[in-house]
């Protein structure tokens, strides 16, 4: 399966984004209420320059204390990017997300951002790519 296939079955295909000069509460809030576990941080071009996950907080609230959420998003998000396009396989996705042991990471389509997929919709996705298979192979030994 495609990268864009898992993107037309998601309810939505907006990233959710926070401008660089906001403040790590505003994310940590923006994240809370809406239930997601990271934030793209983007200059409102459709291009990313960074992605702060809840992770990246609580990481950091560990380590300096709270005094790091009146800091800037700029501050604490992870600079380097992992991407992938739209016409990349689910399964080399899912083995960068799991080799880098992140959960999130943005579609670009010539460097502008399309969509972001998650840990959880690759997996959704190949259950049911396998959920397919077994299917087919049910039939052909049944002889449908």
């Amino acid at each position: 399966m495609l990268v864009h296939q898992i993107l037309k079955s998601k309810a939505t295909t907006d990233v959710l984004t926070i401008a660089p000069d906001a403040l790590v509460s505003d994310a940590a809030a923006e994240l809370s209420s809406r239930k997601i576990g990271s934030l793209v941080v983007s200059s409102g071009d459709g291009t990313a320059a960074g992605i702060l996950s809840e992770r990246d907080i609580v990481r950091e609230i560990g380590r300096r204390g709270t005094i790091c959420l009146s800091e800037k998003v700029s501050d604490m998000m992870t600079k380097t990017l992992v991407t992938c396009a739209p016409n990349d396989d689910a399964q080399s996705v899912l083995e960068k997300m799991t080799n880098g042991r992140f959960r999130h990471m943005p579609v670009l389509d010539n460097g502008k951002m399309v969509g972001l997929v998650t840990l959880g919709d690759i997996v959704k996705a190949r259950l049911s790519e396998v959920s397919m298979e077994k299917e087919a192979l049910e039939g052909m030994i049944m002889g449908h």
